[in-house]
């Protein structure tokens, strides 16, 4: 069983920074592509970054230059640093892996969401 575990979600003030952090556990042989979407009520899904275990990433146009996406391979974690946080970034975030477990499943795996809230 592979599970992921966010935490770093709250109140903040526009402006403000946050760092978000997802650790992955269980029966894992690889991780490949991590990333974080978010998810406001009444719209669909949202990437917001992504990277790779080679460490290349991709962002939302709406983020970039104010959030970076980073993760440390040896210990199964990913982060999002937020910066200059505005208003329109309230959602709730879920971290996403696409890994490999020890039984050689490929599986996609989705963890239970953080909400981040921005004061205006």
């Amino acid at each position: 069983q592979v599970q992921l575990v966010e935490s770093g979600g709250g109140l903040v003030q526009a402006g403000g920074s946050l760092r978000l952090s997802c650790a992955a556990s269980g029966s894992i042989s690889s991780i490949n592509a991590m990333g974080w979407y978010r998810q406001t009520p009444g719209k669909q899904r949202e990437l917001v970054a992504s990277i790779t275990s080679g460490g290349s990433t991709n962002y939302a146009l709406s983020v970039k230059g104010r959030f970076t996406i980073s993760r440390d391979n040896a210990k199964n974690t990913v982060y999002l640093q937020m910066n200059n946080l505005k208003p329109e970034d309230t959602a709730v975030y879920y971290c996403n892996a696409d890994l490999t477990t020890t039984g050689y499943r490929y599986l996609e795996v989705w963890g239970q969401g953080t909400l981040v809230t921005v004061s205006s």
